[in-house]
């Protein structure tokens, strides 16, 4: 499928995978995308991409051992928790305001206000555990 094949698309139910070699595919997300996502080869290299509607802290905190993620925050308030070593840094996002989470740095989201955001991640080897 490529992006003509849907000339348009919600990007909080679709992500957008965003190739090395520079194509942008539409990828739609079932409720097992994270926990299946070792077995979709096709998702190994570039980017994905996606906006979140967001409502509730994080349950899990998220990794993410092959490259950095962006997150931008299009409406509402979050704070970006990174785990640190033994500590955890906040970071504030409010509208209009961007993060890089380094690779391999464990992190989760503490909603203040119901948010929007943009989402540029890798997806090979994406990790998860308990809060």
């Amino acid at each position: 499928m490529t992006g003509f094949d849907r000339p348009t698309f919600d990007l909080v139910s679709t992500y957008v995978r965003l190739a090395d070699e520079g194509g942008a595919v539409p990828v739609d997300v079932g409720h097992d995308f994270w926990t299946q996502i070792d077995n979709q080869f096709d998702l190994y290299h570039g980017r994905l991409v996606r906006a979140f509607l967001m409502t509730d802290s994080s349950t899990e905190w998220e990794m993410h051992p092959e490259g950095d993620e962006l997150l931008f925050l299009l409406s509402g308030a979050i704070d970006m928790i990174l785990q640190i070593g033994d500590r955890e840094q906040v970071v504030e996002l409010r509208p209009g305001a961007a993060c890089i989470v380094p690779r391999g740095v464990w992190h989760r989201t503490n909603i203040r206000r119901a948010s929007k955001g943009l989402f540029i991640t890798p997806g090979k080897g994406t990790q998860h555990r308990p809060v």
